[in-house]
């Protein structure tokens, strides 16, 4: 039924760009925040950054703000993550997620996509 696909990622250079996207189906994103967390190889689950549902309010990892911005798409089910000025250390699988309301903890999360590759050389 709910469905959150991710898309976009790639291999790039340190210092290049990369547009994430989450589309969502089955989901009424005016109610639902959608979130997109992280995962490297042996580490935990990390958010990154969050957009409300209900206004659209932005929340973001300190380390990716002014890097990262996360936007709704005109399209209504979509999501977006630009991604600029990338690390190494942004390296990892990038999840979009969603519950009602912003929280960091993966643990808080109701629907997730499968991920989507993100890999920035050095």
């Amino acid at each position: 039924q709910v469905q959150l696909v991710e898309s976009g990622g790639g291999l790039v250079r340190s210092g290049g760009s990369l547009r994430l996207s989450c589309v969502a189906s089955g989901l009424a994103l005016n109610m639902y925040s959608i979130t997109w967390f992280r995962q490297a190889p042996g580490k935990e689950r990390e958010f990154i950054a969050a957009i409300r549902g209900r206004d659209s309010a932005t929340d973001y990892l300190e380390s990716v703000r002014g890097r990262f911005t996360i936007s709704r798409g005109g399209d209504p089910n979509t999501v977006y993550l630009q991604m600029s000025s990338l690390k190494p250390e942004d390296t990892a699988v990038y999840y979009c997620a969603a519950r009602m309301g912003v929280v960091r903890s993966p643990m808080a999360y109701d629907y997730w996509g499968q991920g989507t590759q993100v890999t920035v050389s050095s």
